[in-house]
């Protein structure tokens, strides 16, 4: 009883430290979390150890590394606390990463993603990624006729009943792209990822809009178009914890940090990057995310179409742990099958120990979303106490 009401009126003093009053506009005890002072002993005390004779501190060092990896409070780096890595219902998989054309004509496009994930499962595929807008040429003008009422399904939404039937019927997971969602009189960029049993797992509305302007080169204004999305998306799957982004998604490794504190195996981010970012970061961000997080990290671009404004860079990919490319395509259309397996994911941890060498007492990232759960879970017990 002593313990539940000790985590209670911690979390608490927690929420007034990272949620303070609207009514106090000072954010002074925020600061002095988020920003320990450092004291002249501290920084002096680690200077006479490197200055010490290498012989009078042999021992010296492996008991000032144990306390100095101890007071950097690593397991502090993550607010809450990074969830350990679950564990997943397959070592090893198949994916299936369908790079497809896309054209005016939405029945065909949706008969070609039907194909296209059917021969993915023909040759081994567990679990099939499709790109960002594989229903609809990708511009403005299509957006809004080519968009489906998600929610009301069926006839509403044609796209999503074709990968409900086929993930049932091949007993696969499919990760569904991206398609225009109408939804309370706005639009949204929404992956939609249907499981084995060909019920809807989860919906993840685009959260970072693509805005971008290079003068000679693209102006582009997804947030003209579309609303943002709310809500960070998790989930678990026949095939392990996925992270689902959606293309822009993939530039802001917040997210990608969060999806790793909260167990992911990997991160799935269909994507329409351009000609001009394409060349320059498609790669890089990709690799960027796998390395950093450790994680596995697949993306799927439809095939490139210079019959259109806005042509795709392609280069579908599945990256490894340690940023090595497993299994990539060029521009052309491509169906791509790569295994994965997640017993790598450990091997790698272990290799390199980030989580063990992180730095809690100078730097936190906090999951706004699982804080607010824990700290309303707390308020409950604290009243009922």
């Amino acid at each position: 009883m002593k313990s539940a009401v000790a985590v209670s009126s911690s979390l608490l003093n927690l929420k007034n430290l990272l949620i303070p009053n609207t009514r106090r506009r000072r954010l002074t005890s925020l600061t002095s979390v988020l920003l320990p002072k450092l004291s002249l002993k501290s920084i002096t005390n680690h200077t006479a150890v490197k200055l010490l004779p290498s012989s009078a501190t042999s021992g010296l060092r492996f008991i000032s590394s144990s306390s100095m990896a101890s007071s950097f409070k690593p397991e502090q780096a993550r607010v809450p606390s990074a969830l350990p890595l679950p564990a997943p219902p397959l070592t090893k998989f198949n994916m299936g990463l369908c790079q497809l054309s896309v054209t005016t004509d939405k029945k065909r496009n949706i008969s070609h993603a039907k194909d296209a994930i059917e021969e993915a499962a023909s040759k081994g595929a567990k679990l099939v990624l499709l790109s960002e807008m594989w229903n609809t040429p990708y511009t403005k003008g299509s957006f809004r006729v080519f968009a489906e009422d998600v929610d009301a399904g069926g006839d509403a939404s044609p796209s999503t009943a074709m990968l409900s039937e086929v993930s049932k019927r091949l007993k696969i997971t499919i990760i569904g792209g991206s398609i225009p969602e109408k939804s309370g009189g706005r639009l949204y960029n929404t992956c939609c990822v249907f499981g084995s049993d060909g019920e809807l797992k989860a919906k993840h509305r685009k959260i970072h809009l693509f805005d971008i302007d290079i003068p000679g080169k693209i102006t582009y204004m997804e947030s003209r178009t579309f609303s943002a999305g709310e809500t960070p998306t998790v989930v678990d799957t026949d095939v392990g914890r996925i992270g689902i982004g959606i293309c822009y998604d993939i530039r802001f490794q917040e997210l990608a940090m969060m999806y790793a504190a909260r167990g992911a195996h990997l991160l799935c981010y269909p994507g329409a990057f351009n000609m001009t970012t394409g060349p320059l970061h498609w790669e890089l961000l990709q690799r960027a995310r796998a390395t950093d997080n450790q994680l596995y990290v697949a993306t799927c671009s439809s095939a490139r179409d210079y019959g259109y404004c806005y042509v795709a860079w392609g280069h579908s990919s599945l990256v490894g742990p340690f940023g090595e490319i497993i299994a990539t395509t060029e521009h052309e259309e491509a169906i791509i099958i790569a295994e994965i397996d997640y017993s790598f994911l450990e091997q790698r941890r272990s290799n390199l120990p980030l989580n063990k060498q992180r730095r809690g007492d100078l730097y936190q990232l906090v999951d706004i979303q699982r804080l607010n759960k824990q700290m309303n879970a707390a308020e409950v017990v604290h009243v009922e106490m």
